[in-house]
């Protein structure tokens, strides 16, 4: 390991095991996704909703390919920003969708945040001022941000412990709910205004919000134990865990709450739906495993985000300050994940916090898979129509949730458009500037370029 003045990142090759791997990847699925997407896509696309969750699983499936063929081949704790780099070589398009990624995990950890707040003010009869939520959502970032200072075996250790309980409370809630209610049967024959192909398309786009926790595999790449196997293989079994929980946890939900109430209490569904099945003590129950999984979730989030952006320094691909502070650059790294993670927490509702999110993660999404196709192909031995495939589903889950913001929430859409403007601007101006001090540096080295 190369050290000046201990400012690089270290990594432990071999620190996760299988089962430590798919605990942190489905850590962050099972946190933002179930608690507090299922109200919103309600919302989105009526009691189709559990529908949403599955062609959510689909498209995902199609999207994974591309990340396992890519991890297979060169596992890398820079997970998606390795395999941008990989693609598109130092140029514009590895620096702008990286970023892209990198926002859509901070994104996730504010959304997972406002989730535990929301959740936790349940116990105290809702937040009425409007004010704990956030207040509840920024205390967990810090506290959070202390762990992840302790290092990688706290954090698998911390992360695997509440995984447990996590996964088996909602099973629990899932089992009894569908147990308890009166029957099991959801009516899809009444969709009305909410069951038109946009929203349900919308709905879809923001299933994959709950799955798209996956990557955090890729990003722990080349600590896994044994990765160019491993690393797939959690992939697989996380998504696969995921799809069986939530769908179970679709149909509790939608079987022991009308619809109206389900979109009523979107931000805290969960605990809403265990009330008339459970009474308090349910309730109570749904807030336990909410605040553990929203918790567990954002350590392992900010964990990998931090990694990923110090990845992105590294490769002089972000431009870096140390703002005067001591230590690795990861240490940075994670002090800006953390300080922007609160200000989208503090300032941002549930709603527009997901559909930022996940605009900037599918936009992301085409250009790994379109980087497969057209450069790596050979090199990762992927088979063409996959790739294509999941560029086609998700510009279909990309055009459907637009649609459905620009009808209801433009303002949400114009943010996302303008920060990808600004993003790209800065990026430009930075690799520009970068080159030219490189090249005056460096006369007559040769930098590899896709042509």
């Amino acid at each position: 390991m190369r050290s000046e003045q201990d400012r690089t990142t270290q990594y432990q090759e071999g620190s996760l095991t299988l089962p430590g791997t798919v605990m942190l990847g489905t850590g962050v699925m099972i946190g933002a996704g179930i608690f507090a997407l299922t109200g919103q896509m309600a919302q989105m696309t009526g009691v189709l909703f559990p529908l949403a969750f599955l062609a959510a699983a689909v498209i995902v499936a199609f999207s994974a390919y591309s990340y396992i063929k890519i991890s297979n081949a060169w596992p890398s704790a820079g997970g998606i920003g390795m395999y941008l780099h990989k693609a598109y070589g130092n140029r514009l398009p590895t620096a702008f969708n990286a970023l892209l990624m990198y926002f859509s995990m901070v994104i996730a950890q504010s959304f997972l945040a406002r989730t535990f707040g929301s959740y936790t003010m349940q116990l105290f009869g809702g937040d009425e001022s409007g004010r704990m939520v956030p207040i509840l959502g920024v205390s967990l970032i810090l506290v959070a941000f202390l762990i992840n200072l302790l290092g990688n075996r706290m954090i698998q250790g911390v992360a695997s412990f509440i995984g447990i309980l996590k996964i088996g409370g909602i099973l629990i809630f899932g089992l009894v709910g569908v147990w308890i209610a009166d029957s099991i049967s959801v009516d899809f024959s009444t969709p009305g205004e909410a069951g038109t192909v946009g929203n349900f398309l919308g709905a879809t786009a923001l299933g994959i919000l709950a799955f798209k926790g996956f990557t955090t595999i890729t990003n722990s790449g080349s600590e896994v134990k044994d990765p160019h196997r491993n690393v797939g293989r959690a992939i697989v079994i996380s998504i696969a865990a995921c799809v069986v929980i939530y769908t179970l946890v679709g149909f509790a939900v939608a079987s022991n709450l009308s619809l109206a109430e389900i979109i009523e209490t979107r931000d805290y569904s969960l605990a809403a739906a265990a009330r008339p099945a459970l009474g308090e003590y349910g309730v109570w129950f749904t807030v336990a495993i909410a605040m553990m999984a929203t918790a567990g979730g954002i350590l392992a989030s900010i964990f990998a985000v931090s990694r990923m952006l110090a990845m992105l320094t590294e490769m002089k691909l972000v431009p870096h300050s140390h703002f005067g502070m001591p230590g690795t650059i990861q240490k940075h790294t994670l002090v800006y994940t953390v300080v922007l993670g609160l200000v989208l927490t503090a300032f941002f509702d549930l709603s527009r916090i997901a559909a930022l999110g996940i605009v900037f993660y599918l936009v992301m999404d085409i250009a790994i898979h379109w980087g497969v196709l057209r450069y790596l192909r050979a090199d990762v031995k992927a088979n063409a129509w996959v790739p294509a495939t999941a560029i086609m589903l998700d510009m279909l889950a990309l055009g459907g949730f637009v649609w459905v913001k620009i009808n209801s929430d433009p303002f949400v859409i114009g943010v996302a458009v303008a920060t990808m403007v600004v993003i790209a601007i800065a990026e430009q101006v930075f690799l520009t500037r970068f080159a030219r001090t490189r090249e005056s540096g460096h006369e007559g080295t040769h930098v590899h370029h896709h042509h």
